[in-house]
């Protein structure tokens, strides 16, 4: 089921299965900013990616002696969500363990996404519970599709990414999902350029970002699209390079395994630990101009 939020500024569409964004528009020239999932290209929206971000070696990982098998950027995307509240400008959704899902991850837990619009602004909560007795392992992260380009008579190569300082940042590059290396990336710069060549390698996966926000601009039009990373140690920047018109920024709390990776997940890069009990909270704003 699709379930709509409004105010004089902003419509915003979530999907019960995967609480998944399924729209942004504009009130006032009903342009739509997110991406619609053409299955040509990619057929997802914005997934939230839970209790892991990116690809394990082999699909594979260990909790102890005990060996599990999860695909690429967990299970959350594809779970039916329960609507717990809804009000004139919030939508709260949430999933909670079950013992098909104990199967593929052996922990209790409640995890609650809400949306909130006020004036131009989406704000996307993430709220995770460690309901079970042992500690607990996860990431989450988010993985929104921008329309890129928004209008017609433009291309991607019009759009830029700018950050909100200057950055000296390397590239972490990927080997069939899987992290390899680094190399220099930016070099005291402030704008990423678009183009299809630039996802050439997969997707660009950044860490130590000095910027707190980013914005998705053109050299068109005055429309942007800004995302604030507050508190996100990586962020990735996706397209296909196959003519997609749509770009993803992605903030996350973890990464992909890489290539030399132990299979426990405690040892997994960026993964997050928490006791029983304990309360995760991170939150995305997306602003609309």
């Amino acid at each position: 089921m699709i379930s709509t939020i409004r105010n004089n500024i902003l419509e915003i569409q979530v999907n019960d299965k995967g609480a998944e964004l399924s729209s942004i528009k504009k009130v006032g020239d009903n342009c739509e900013y997110l991406w619609q999932g053409d299955p040509a290209f990619w057929a997802r929206k914005a997934p939230v990616l839970f209790p892991i971000v990116g690809k394990l070696m082999n699909n594979k990982y260990a909790v102890g002696k005990k060996e599990y098998i999860m695909t690429q950027h967990g299970f959350a995307r594809d779970m039916d969500f329960a609507l717990v509240d809804q009000t004139a400008d919030s939508l709260s959704y949430k999933l909670e363990n079950s013992l098909e899902l104990l199967k593929k991850y052996p922990f209790s837990f409640n995890l609650i996404i809400t949306y909130r619009i006020k004036a131009n602004e989406l704000a996307m909560s993430y709220e995770v519970s460690n309901t079970d007795v042992t500690r607990m392992w996860f990431s989450i992260g988010m993985h929104p599709g921008f329309n890129c380009p928004l209008l017609a008579g433009e291309k991607m190569e019009d759009y830029f990414i700018l950050f909100e300082k200057k950055e000296t940042l390397n590239r972490t590059i990927l080997e069939n999902g899987l992290l390899t290396d680094e190399e220099p990336f930016l070099d005291n710069q402030n704008t990423l350029p678009l183009s299809q060549k630039l996802f050439e390698r997969d997707v660009l996966i950044l860490k130590g970002l000095k910027s707190q926000y980013v914005v998705l601009k053109n050299n068109k039009n005055k429309k942007q699209v800004k995302v604030d990373l507050k508190g996100f140690p990586y962020l990735g920047i996706w397209s296909k390079p196959s003519g997609a018109p749509f770009v993803c920024i992605e903030p996350w709390f973890g990464i992909a395994s890489s290539k030399t990776s132990k299979p426990a997940l405690k040892d997994k890069e960026g993964i997050i630990s928490f006791l029983p009990g304990d309360v995760f909270h991170c939150q995305v704003k997306i602003a609309i101009d």
